[in-house]
């Protein structure tokens, strides 16, 4: 069986994070992805190392070419290109296309079947619009960043946040733009900004503060939610997530064996721990610490509390759910070990398998030699 969107080519003009992810997005589920890079190549291939492994993570199973847009000859190869397109996606700073000679409009008046998805930090204008972007600017401009930045000691930790949310929401504006190409014969113009991608992320946080007339705080969320983190006897570290059901509460005093503080009157409703959460972590934290972590998860289970181990991302690599899931792969193919996370969505019980290696610059320029320039 086909993959989804095996009849799908796309162009992939972005650089570091948030449209190569899109990109990649759409190649799991069988897209050809065409990555086009300068002839120096995607300044994020040799980020920090020669060899970037989340330039792979972003960009594996994607052809290469090479296009100096300064050169009337590139030029008119991308035309032969978006000749046989159905979605081209850019992450350059407003304006940039049309300084290099492709003014959106006239692209969609030249190719009206494309789908033309351009990714910014703030949007097309306004008083930030020509700023450069990238992921601490966004979680910090968001909001997302005020939810575990303390501001009387500011430092950034984390992951990358803003650029693969941004990436997601670009996935899903191309994918509902098909649906309407389906429909009409007709492409369209989609645009995804880092900003408001963000603040739609935590849209919930933005509506518990406007409902509240304050600004949450760091705990804010982890408090009304009771949840927590722990350190066991064996030092290893565990999460549970009590929601809003007393169950969980009670099930896990029977698990710690404290069924007494279920009368404690510090924390007798789930108001009081809510008030209460910084003590409720100090208390609960000397419970934990009296068991090794397989001995309190075993009690956790056998109790149906909701907990998981706070593992490491190499604890993560040998985590018996995610080895039975096959949510890995490593691919050699290359010449050294790639290290991926495959596509966790599964489309009749099946996930495709995501063939193809990270491509080498240029790998692919011998289809440049085939195309069609003419009237370019």
């Amino acid at each position: 069986m086909a993959s989804a969107l095996s009849s799908i080519r796309v162009l992939d003009m972005g650089t570091i994070i948030t449209a190569p992810y899109a990109g990649r997005i759409l190649a799991e589920f069988g897209a050809e992805v065409i990555k086009i890079e300068q002839p120096k190549g995607d300044p994020f291939r040799y980020f920090r190392t020669d060899v970037n492994p989340s330039f792979a993570a972003y960009n594996k199973g994607k052809k290469s070419v090479t296009l100096d847009l300064t050169q009337e000859r590139d030029k008119a190869r991308l035309h032969g290109l978006l000749k046989e397109a159905d979605v081209l996606l850019d992450n350059f700073r407003p304006g940039v296309l049309t300084k290099l000679g492709f003014d959106p409009a006239a692209l969609a008046e030249r190719y009206p079947r494309l789908i033309h998805c351009s990714i910014s930090g703030f949007g097309a204008d306004g008083p930030y619009s020509r700023r450069p972007a990238y992921d601490a600017v966004a979680q910090g401009m968001s909001g997302i960043s005020s939810l575990s930045v303390d501001p009387q000691n500011p430092r950034l930790s984390g992951p990358v946040v803003a650029d693969t949310i941004t990436g997601m929401y670009a996935v899903m504006g191309i994918l509902a733009a098909l649906e309407e190409r389906h429909r009409t014969g007709r492409g369209a113009r989609v645009e995804v900004n880092m900003l408001e991608a963000c603040m739609a992320y935590i849209s919930g946080e933005f509506a518990m503060a406007a409902h509240a007339g304050k600004d949450p705080g760091i705990y804010s969320r982890v408090a009304g939610s009771q949840s927590f983190a722990f350190r066991c006897a064996d030092g290893k570290l565990l999460a549970i997530h009590m929601s809003s059901q007393e169950k969980f509460w009670l099930a896990l005093l029977r698990a710690l064996d404290r069924n007494d503080l279920a009368t404690d009157p510090r924390f007798a409703t789930r108001a009081d721990r809510v008030a209460g959460y910084e003590l409720l972590q100090e208390v609960l934290g000397a419970e934990f610490a009296r068991h090794t972590r397989a001995r309190i998860s075993a009690a956790l289970e056998k109790e149906d509390v909701p907990f998981g181990a706070l593992n490491s991302l190499s604890e993560v690599f040998d985590d018996p759910q995610v080895r039975h899931l096959g949510s890995i792969e490593r691919d050699t193919r290359s010449g050294e070990e790639i290290v991926t996370v495959r596509r966790p969505v599964l489309l009749n019980g099946k996930r495709d398998e995501y063939s193809g290696t990270v491509p080498e610059l240029g790998a692919d320029n011998a289809m440049l030699e085939r195309l069609d320039v003419s009237g370019a």
